[in-house]
């Protein structure tokens, strides 16, 4: 018992760490909103508030900080603050973090609450990058996707990140990263959970391995995703991504179970000629 209530601790005591290396900033960026129109997700002409929001997320110690939000869409008066303590950091287990890609999800897709979602943030450098999907419950119990949310957030801390040249179609984004090399790492939801890095060599990169949805959609920052337009009867993966540069892809896969409870969020690093 307490060399598994250790394993937890490491592990969740890694999961803060990571946390702290990727998220301290003061991240600011225009966030726009797509929605749907008529019986389909309108992915053409999204909606924003010229005004940008600022998430300042600092820490006094190693132990201790402080997230505090302006400009937020869902928040009363637009502004949020909440402490952030190492002790009982991410007790739902549904934050999740690599060394440089993390987020948090809704560990259920279906069952008693009327929305479910999911944040993805891409980090190169001072640059975050973030996609917003959530799902809206349905009243015959469907989760039908209502929104996606993008946001290129860069850190006012230190000077700007040279401007990220933006791809015009999913197809470009694909044709450039086809045939890379990538390396794979694993987080299982849960306190237990480590972060499993595969030595194996993937597959070479092709779009038949992330367009496996309805919604396929290419964002600000280069950022991807292909979602299910409403969750099916069955098990099921979601797909997120991002070409940080031209020497960079990250895959992001959430895998689903049939009764809709993630199993794990998969994240694959490319690269051309990564491993030579």
């Amino acid at each position: 018992m307490e060399g598994s209530d250790n394993h937890a601790k490491a592990a969740a005591d890694r999961q803060w760490n990571l946390m702290r290396a990727s998220f301290d900033g003061d991240w600011k960026g225009i966030t726009t909103w797509y929605g749907r129109k008529g019986h389909s997700m309108n992915l053409k002409q999204g909606s924003s508030n010229p005004e940008a929001s600022l998430y300042s997320i600092r820490f006094s110690d190693a132990h201790t900080g402080e997230w505090h939000g302006t400009g937020l869409r869902f928040a009363p008066g637009g502004e949020r603050r909440f402490p952030l303590y190492r002790h009982n950091y991410n007790l739902g287990h549904n934050c999740w973090h690599f060394p440089q890609t993390a987020g948090q999800s809704s560990l259920e897709m279906a069952g008693s609450s009327a929305r479910a979602g999911h944040e993805v943030n891409f980090f190169s450098g001072r640059s975050r990058s973030m996609l917003v999907a959530l799902y809206q419950q349905q009243p015959d119990g469907q989760m039908l996707l209502d929104s996606i949310a993008a946001t290129p957030f860069r850190c006012q801390r230190t000077n700007s990140d040279p401007e990220r040249v933006q791809f015009q179609s999913l197809e470009a984004v694909f044709e450039t990263v086809f045939g890379w090399q990538g390396v794979e790492s694993v987080i299982r939801p849960g306190f237990n959970s480590v972060n499993e890095t595969s030595d194996q060599r993937l597959a070479p990169f092709c779009s038949e391995l992330f367009i496996k949805n309805e919604v396929n959609g290419l964002f600000t920052d280069n950022l991807i995703c292909s979602l299910p337009e409403s969750l099916p009867k069955h098990s099921f993966n979601i797909h997120f991504g991002c070409i940080l540069d031209r020497q960079s892809f990250v895959h992001l896969t959430m895998e689903f179970d049939a009764n809709h409870n993630l199993l794990a969020w998969i994240e694959r690093r490319y690269q051309p000629n990564m491993h030579g």
